[in-house]
């Protein structure tokens, strides 16, 4: 049996259950180091695609391992440091299950969880990975490790397991069954920020839908003992032999929480007129739309103020802006468009998450260009574009053009930049924190603005101001002279308005 860490103190070599820092003994007797493995031999062991296959088994030592993912601890001195917890931090022991990928991509998703548990307001005490096929059915980590774990929670003195996935409701009764505390897995983590986040009317609404349609197939009920009993004239004036168990407390529970579900969707589709209402105003007026969309704490508001001087809430924090911000910018050509910030993505958002957010998410559906902001410093930044682009496919964004902005780049390795500038031809990088790269980024948003698809010379006549007014703010003007007739203007602008100075055309001057 896997034996406890403590987090102030370092594991000997007969404690340690990491193969990374373990040597394994092969099947001949020799012991080997794994470091010295090839990787293609150690990767068949795990069944992955493309591995030369060995015996189609997991290996036995990482089947039965715990395995500890070193410095997740974040014990604090003082409880005043954290935001949300005034009197005392959440003691937690994160545990995951390891189906896939590489040991790195399982410690990177544990380590992810580690921050949204610091931005809920608790204290990491301990992180466990164990190595599995799939999920176990009925306690997620299997009996034995949830024997286990049970041990870590008693030595480290935790309160919370939080667990790495999307637990069914019979593995989350199971596994609190098992060690005795509360249990809670990502799904219920996510909302918990998104909780304390939300500060707008629609935004608490959207949280409280989610919330309530995570929680509807998890409520838990004593059976007959709390129905409402009915019968006598309750029951018709049946009598003797009509009164029967009624309506038990889950029942009545389930009903409230439906009625109340469908009281948010009304108000939630009630208050996305206002913001449908503005859209629409756009589109009659040709205003290009961009979204600024991506990874949560990329840096997509640190952008906005950067491109708009919105001043909008900038925090090193998981699910900082939730209710989503457009404020109005200008190319350095003068072209009008909205700069929109949405609420940031993470890997397996929660379903409920999206579909209560969808009216949201619709600034990045309607807009005419996205710019995914991705954070160039993270150890994994194209598992966070692939995440994205996930969330992307399923509100059906992915066909609106998209172009990379790779931020943080004053903190980012600059090979691990190449690397991204080589995955995505389409990309800027720059630093919201420095403004490197802003000019850079104005000018390839200018390039990639929609709606400019007829280029027009024409003379228009003194008296017709509000056509060139209309030009310099919807269109982009190449060249200009004022001459004895009038205006000679050659601009590139959207079709509609080259409908409108179509009887100009014939009088203008070769510009």
């Amino acid at each position: 049996m896997t034996q406890p860490f403590s987090a102030d103190r370092t594991p000997d070599r007969t404690e340690t259950t990491d193969p990374s820092v373990e040597e394994r003994e092969t099947s001949t007797g020799s012991r080997e180091n794994p470091a010295e493995t090839p990787f293609a031999a150690r990767a068949g062991a795990f069944g992955e695609p493309g591995a030369e296959p060995l015996t189609g088994e997991l290996d036995l030592e990482d089947r039965r391992a715990l395995r500890r993912v070193a410095g997740l601890s974040t014990e604090l001195t003082d409880v005043t440091e954290v935001e949300y917890r005034a009197l005392r931090l959440e003691r937690v022991v994160l545990v995951g299950v390891w189906t896939e990928g590489t040991a790195e991509d399982a410690e990177n998703s544990l380590r992810e969880l580690a921050l949204l548990a610091e931005t809920a307001g608790s204290e990491v005490l301990e992180g466990l990975v164990q190595r599995r096929v799939r999920p176990d059915s009925a306690t997620y980590i299997g009996s034995g490790k949830a024997a286990e774990l049970r041990d870590v929670v008693i030595a480290t003195g935790a309160d919370t397991v939080i667990c790495d996935g999307e637990l069914a409701p019979s593995q989350l009764r199971h596994l609190e069954e098992t060690v005795q505390v509360k249990v809670i897995d990502r799904t219920a983590l996510i909302l918990d920020i998104f909780a304390q986040h939300a500060k707008s009317r629609e935004g608490k609404a959207q949280v409280e839908l989610a919330q309530l349609n995570y929680l509807l197939p998890r409520l838990r009920g004593w059976g007959g003992n709390l129905s409402r009993q009915v019968g006598g004239r309750a029951a018709g004036g049946v009598g003797i032999g009509g009164r029967g168990p009624g309506e038990t407390k889950i029942e009545l529970d389930r009903r409230r929480i439906r009625t109340r579900m469908a009281k948010l969707r009304r108000q939630i589709a009630e208050m996305s007129k206002a913001r449908d209402t503005k859209r629409g105003e756009r589109r009659r007026n040709a205003v290009p739309a961009v979204a600024i969309a991506g990874y949560t704490n990329a840096g997509k508001s640190s952008l906005l103020n950067r491109l708009t001087g919105a001043g909008v809430l900038v925090e090193n924090a998981l699910f900082a802006t939730l209710d989503p911000t457009v404020r109005r910018a200008e190319t350095p050509g003068g072209r009008a468009y909205t700069l929109a910030d949405t609420v940031g993505f993470v890997r397996h958002l929660p379903h409920q998450l999206v579909e209560a957010f969808r009216s949201t998410l619709e600034e990045v559906t309607d807009a005419g260009l996205v710019l995914h902001v991705v954070d160039g410093s993270d150890a994994d930044p194209e598992a966070q574009i692939d995440a994205v682009r996930e969330v992307f496919r399923e509100i059906g964004a992915d066909k609106v053009p998209e172009m990379v902005v790779i931020n943080k780049a004053d903190a980012a390795d600059d090979l691990a930049i190449a690397r991204l500038q080589r995955r995505e031809p389409n990309s800027v990088v720059v630093s919201a924190r420095t403004g490197h790269g802003m000019d850079e980024l104005r000018a390839a948003i200018e390039a990639n603005l929609p709606g400019l698809e007829r280029e027009v010379r024409v003379l228009v006549p003194y008296d017709r101001g509000d056509l060139v007014a209309r030009v310099h703010e919807r269109g982009e003007v190449l060249k200009q002279e004022h001459v004895a007739e009038g205006t000679a203007l050659h601009a590139r602008v959207s079709a509609d308005l080259a409908a409108d100075l179509e009887p100009y055309e014939d009088l203008a001057p070769i510009v």
